[in-house]
């Protein structure tokens, strides 16, 4: 085996500038392909334990208003028709989906991501939620969880969303220095976002997520500094501190960020690192690589309790095996595989009003492919892994021989420490678990793909 570091003896820039996936899945979305359709979808739907449950996502890719800095299948949308036509095709495609199920299953969670869901009208939203409650069984205690946008919610929207029973609600913070703001074209001062936060705690809501970008154009320590001191005063439940990707090639939007403006290698890491220990001075749990919540919240009671998960929407304490994506360019996963819907809204829009699942692609599972996913979802959410335990486990002896020459100089450089064949991340490495996470990844070297940097 290979023998414990005495000290960090690298200059770690060069892993921070590794362009690695942020695996939430395995294999990750690049490794998608289309012959995985909506007939080989309906058969894995088909084959699903019935007694276990399953997880909901909905995506909305309409937004009132366009922000510089997304990467994500955005619309922008002037007039209410195209999402109430979303809004009815995203019902047409649940009913779809619930026809495909072995029987009527049982919800553990459920959230609406985007985009902005809260573009949808209060009525769409509470049809929608209505019609899954009619073809699921809600657990009394599962998580239900939005994104909102503190410049377009209103208050009908504030009072439906509790009304409907939402536990979670997710706030895109970003940065508040105003300069900042202007130049990734998201102006929400802290006032605004105050309202909506307060509104919801009024309405019911009792759990709060804030999202918040390093790596912003124009932005310094100080200015995250000051974010992460005003957004304290509003105590979210939860933080998640992200790495602004800049993707220009992805994301076209991007193209309008000053490209001049943006913050260099050192000064990205000191944004990150700066902002990670205020949360922890704050009292807040490090979860992972990126999140932090209160010692309260059951995303760090899964953390201390070796619970915690990660799928397409990050880090969660969702258990099911299945998630069940539904909306244009949404993505799922069931124990045989995973999918993705179709990016596009119109032709995804016919698939379904044709009566099929409108799925563009996926990846079936091979034996060594959920092997190699258990190992990276340990790392990533525990830090650590046991890889003899795993070899016992999946009855796969020596199945991490090749890899042990690409552990051997993140282990010399202080990333790792190594004691038989428990692998553990130190704390210098724990901010490059994505990179750790990579020695794992068999695919990697055999795409096409471009990702963003590991910090």
């Amino acid at each position: 085996m290979l023998d414990r570091p005495g000290c960090p003896s690298a200059d770690l820039t060069k892993y921070s500038l590794r362009a690695v996936p942020r695996y939430t899945s395995y294999p990750t979305a690049p490794h998608f392909h289309d012959g995985i359709d909506g007939a080989a979808y309906a058969a894995w739907l088909s084959a699903l334990d019935a007694s276990e449950p399953v997880s909901l996502y909905l995506h909305v890719p309409y937004c009132r208003q366009a922000c510089w800095y997304c990467g994500c299948n955005m619309k922008l949308a002037a007039r209410y028709e195209p999402i109430a036509d979303y809004a009815e095709t995203l019902r047409a495609e649940i009913r779809l989906l619930a026809q495909h199920l072995p029987q009527r299953m049982t919800l553990s969670h459920l959230a609406w991501g985007g985009g902005t869901p809260t573009a949808l009208s209060p009525d769409d939203l509470a049809e929608t939620m209505n019609l899954v409650h009619a073809l699921f069984d809600v657990r009394p205690q599962a998580e239900l969880a939005i994104e909102s946008d503190p410049r377009t919610l209103t208050h009908e929207m504030i009072t439906r969303i509790g009304a409907l029973g939402f536990t979670r609600a997710s706030f895109g913070i970003q940065e508040f220095d105003p300069q900042v703001q202007a130049a990734i074209n998201r102006i929400q001062p802290p006032d605004m976002v105050a309202s909506a936060v307060n509104g919801l705690r009024g309405a019911g809501v009792p759990a709060m997520n804030f999202d918040l970008i390093y790596g912003l154009p124009h932005q310094s320590v100080d200015t995250l500094l000051s974010t992460v001191e005003t957004c304290l005063d509003l105590a979210p439940d939860r933080f998640a501190l992200f790495g602004y990707a800049h993707v220009p090639w992805m994301a076209k939007r991007q193209r309008m960020i000053p490209e001049d403006a943006l913050p260099g290698l050192k000064a990205r890491q000191a944004q990150a690192s700066a902002a990670a220990a205020a949360l922890r001075a704050a009292g807040y749990d490090q979860i992972g690589m990126d999140h932090f919540a209160k010692p309260t919240d059951p995303l760090a009671q899964a953390a201390r309790e070796g619970a915690l998960h990660r799928n397409f929407q990050g880090y969660t304490t969702d258990t099911a095996k299945t998630l069940l994506g539904v909306g244009a360019s949404s993505i799922g996963r069931t124990p045989t595989g995973h999918i993705q819907n179709i990016t596009e809204t119109g032709a995804w829009s016919r698939a379904v009003a044709g009566g099929h699942l409108p799925i563009a692609r996926g990846v079936a599972l091979s034996p060594e492919d959920v092997l190699r996913g258990h190992v990276i979802e340990q790392l990533m959410c525990c830090g650590e892994v046991d890889l003899d335990g795993v070899a016992e486990a999946f009855s796969a002896p020596n199945w991490y021989g090749d890899d042990l020459p690409d552990l051997a100089p993140l282990i010399q450089d202080g990333l790792l420490e190594m004691e038989g064949s428990k692998l553990r991340l130190t704390p210098i490495g724990k901010p490059l678990v994505r990179v750790v996470a990579a020695i794992f990844d068999t695919y990697l070297e055999t795409g096409k793909a471009r990702h963003s940097v590991a910090v």
